[in-house]
């Protein structure tokens, strides 16, 4: 090899050397996903113009309208309006959020009994018109009941539970307003981790031990902070609201032995739709550190999982697909050889697996101790609960088999010393 081609080869090398180091790193901005918030909306609308204003009167007298059973009155009378007045992403994700909520009221205002086979042209069109633009299915879902349903007493003050109320509700008073603002903390608690979580796929793109030490000990600390935030759920809803009121409403049809057949969505198709409700499962900050942690669930877990991807907003789906084909952080870590890096990767997992444990016995405590109250006539003057959920998640999951499993799954990722 003569020395033109040394020189060539090696301006080759330093070429590529150049064109790495000017790559993009591995960001949150070209999600969607925000520095301060997260997957939450920041400073979501609480208004739309006067055309919407229909929607408006009808979605903030939800629970009034759904125990006076009025609400299905109301809206078979309601005007049919067109989506494209709405102006921004902002608007249409409140349009999805009313729209949603209205539905759920729609389909469950009398629980079990007579559920209706059709959804009216006057909800349906603009739901899925609204749902489309956004890439979401038409009905409601994580990111409506509580991504995008919040706002603060005080603009200026902390994003704090005293200081915090959702957008739009439904039955349930206190309790459904705790449900949805502990689990938005919960995701506020994660948002430490998801900025860990794009500093170590940028440290492992750049080799940097150091700073992925110091990534995987920021997600650590996230994860089990969003642990303590769920723990608030004892503090602020009731099981027995949660179980004989709550959960009936945001059930899908989908997997759900009540509404089997699905729901026809009036001037959008003959045929019955089926779509899941609103579950945990649809929130993108689970996903996201598994697909990092290289966690590996069951089969039928795993395909539960992929379709409430389908319930997020696509750049937060986008987000996932993207962490899932980088560079394999454990491959890394095993390759290393370094104790350290093992013990932080470690400690993740096992405060992943901590959270998910707690999840399992929350979820025991709001159906096992819901059922048994009402079993035992304890429930009062709360309606009588669905028997079509008993022991299913409202996405459609046998839910105590789904948790215990994708828990144990994710504590089998723990680095042993032999390996």
């Amino acid at each position: 090899m003569d020395t033109s081609d040394v020189t060539s080869m090696v301006g080759d090398m330093e070429a590529q050397n150049m064109k790495l180091k000017k790559s993009p790193p591995f960001s949150l901005e070209r999600f969607h996903i925000s520095e301060d918030y997260g997957f939450l909306l920041p400073d979501p609308l609480e208004e739309l113009s006067n055309y919407y204003k229909p929607w408006m009167e009808i979605a903030s007298n939800l629970p009034l309208m759904i125990e006076s059973h009025q609400l299905r009155i109301r809206v078979d009378v309601m005007p049919l309006l067109s989506c494209h007045l709405l102006k921004d992403r902002k608007e249409q994700y409140l349009a999805h959020l009313l729209l949603s909520f209205i539905t759920m009221g729609y389909v469950w205002q009398e629980g079990e009994n007579n559920i209706p086979k059709v959804l009216p042209r006057n909800l349906a069109l603009p739901l899925v018109e609204v749902s489309r633009s956004l890439g979401l299915p038409p009905i409601l879902v994580h990111s409506d009941l509580v991504l995008t349903n919040w706002k603060k007493k005080d603009p200026d003050g902390p994003l704090e539970i005293r200081n915090l109320d959702t957008i739009v509700s439904l039955p349930g008073g206190e309790s459904l307003k705790g449900f949805v603002l502990v689990t938005l903390l919960v995701e506020k608690a994660a948002v430490p981790g998801i900025k860990a979580l794009a500093q170590a796929i940028n440290s492992v793109l750049q080799s940097s031990d150091d700073d992925l030490l110091q990534a995987l000990k920021k997600l650590k600390t996230s994860i089990a902070e969003m642990t303590k935030a769920l723990r608030q759920m004892h503090d602020y809803v009731d099981p027995a609201i949660f179980y004989a009121a709550i959960r009936i409403f945001l059930s899908g049809w989908k997997d759900n032995p009540a509404i089997a057949e699905g729901l026809i969505y009036e001037g959008v198709s003959e045929e019955p739709l089926k779509y899941s409700g609103g579950s945990a499962a649809q929130s993108t900050s689970f996903h996201a550190f598994d697909e990092l942690l290289g966690v590996c669930h069951s089969k039928e877990s795993t395909t539960f999982l992929h379709g409430m991807q389908e319930y997020m907003p696509p750049s937060h789906r986008a987000f996932i697909e993207e962490v899932r084909s980088a560079p394999s952080l454990r491959e890394y870590i095993l390759s290393s050889g370094s104790c350290l890096l093992r013990e932080a990767y470690n400690q993740c997992v096992a405060a992943l697996a901590e959270l998910r444990s707690y999840h399992i016995s929350i979820v025991a405590t709001y159906i096992l101790t819901g059922a048994a109250k009402a079993k035992d006539g304890g429930l009062g003057h709360l309606p009588e609960p669905p028997q079509a959920l008993a022991e299913v998640g409202t996405g459609g999951t046998t839910v105590f088999r789904f948790l215990k499993s994708v828990r144990d799954t994710t504590l089998a990722r723990i680095i042993d010393q032999s390996d």
